[in-house]
């Protein structure tokens, strides 16, 4: 056998129906593959879903319609459409054709001034309101003998600070002139109009021991059935102030809202904080307590309580003293101990 020899491999020949396949029809299948690949057109895209149809419109709110008077009589109004309570008063002095700035505070369901049922940030969607016009001016030496001078200073949010409570055996008690319900405008005729009642009890705190002062007040239009009387604040909790399952919540910063009356645990969480304010601020305030109370009580701890309140709050640069005590108030009032 010779050297490189070998037999020639065998090169695979197509096949047909179990024939080999010519060179033509391998060619004319060939294109024909290629022809069909070219006429057939791809599957066109499927059309996009259409959007599923839209639900129900939203039910409406009603609009709220609320009823007041002026505290020293007046016809009936109607009014609607506030956010707050600038925009309240606002709305009040359209009805009666006043300025208003003439307006002081507002009570729910009593035309007295009573500061049990003084507007706050709440009105019952059923309250009624009575808007307490400016009255007589009149100006007042005070003396104060002792570091406090028995005053609870409060504010209207619009501008105006008014004495809420007189504390029995004061030096303000002594003073029978000064009520219930005045108007602080000028402490020594520096205006304190714009001011809030944080920032006017200290000043009033401020003023110094043995010399005596001026304070300007204006007292609230009177109806014949009040003249004589000198309203003072019980020393029982502030009531209620609403009377619907529902209430109206006036905010200082943004928009007004609906929401349920507040549970147990909030209404008592408020009074504390309110009492609070008082005893470390010389004010009640009880929309400032519902915001406090807001901040706090889901907080798991003092600081992080403190970084809500300082987020919220933080232009009244609250003591420590006074946070710590307030953590302690609202879990007493959760654990039942109040």
């Amino acid at each position: 056998m010779q050297k490189g020899s070998g037999r020639k491999k065998h090169e695979q020949v197509p096949m047909q129906n179990g024939e080999a396949m010519s060179p033509q029809t391998q060619e004319s299948k060939s294109a024909a593959g290629e022809e069909e690949n070219r006429l057939t057109p791809s599957a066109p895209p499927l059309p996009p879903s259409p959007p599923p149809p839209p639900g129900p419109p939203p039910c409406p709110r009603p609009r709220l319609v609320f009823h007041t008077q002026l505290a020293h009589g007046s016809p009936t109004g109607r009014i609607h459409g506030f956010t707050n309570v600038k925009e309240l008063y606002g709305k009040i002095a359209e009805v009666f054709n006043i300025s208003p700035s003439e307006i002081l505070f507002c009570t729910l369901n009593s035309h007295k001034v009573d500061m049990q049922k003084l507007l706050g940030g709440q009105i019952g969607l059923e309250d009624f309101i009575f808007a307490h016009v400016r009255g007589d001016t009149k100006e007042v030496e005070v003396t104060k003998t002792e570091d406090a001078l028995g005053l609870t200073i409060t504010d209207n949010g619009a501008g105006y600070a008014f004495i809420k409570r007189i504390k029995e055996g004061s030096t303000i008690d002594r003073l029978k002139t000064v009520c219930v319900g005045d108007h602080i405008e000028a402490i020594n005729d520096q205006s304190i109009v714009g001011c809030r009642h944080y920032e006017v009890a200290k000043m009033l705190k401020e003023q110094p021991r043995g010399e005596p002062f001026t304070l300007r007040l204006v007292g609230p239009k009177k109806a014949f059935d009040m003249i004589g009387q000198r309203t003072k604040a019980p020393k029982s909790s502030e009531g209620k102030m609403v009377s619907g399952k529902e209430t109206l919540r006036l905010r200082s910063k943004g928009t007004a809202t609906v929401q349920e009356v507040p549970s147990e645990f909030e209404e008592k969480a408020i009074k504390k904080v309110d009492d609070l304010l008082e005893s470390y601020m010389g004010i009640r305030d009880p929309e400032l307590a519902t915001t406090i109370v807001e901040a706090g009580k889901d907080k798991k701890n003092p600081d992080d309580f403190a970084e809500a309140l300082d987020s919220v709050l933080g232009d009244f640069a609250f003591p420590d003293v006074f946070l710590f005590d307030v953590w302690g108030a609202l879990g007493d009032v959760k654990n039942g101990r109040v």
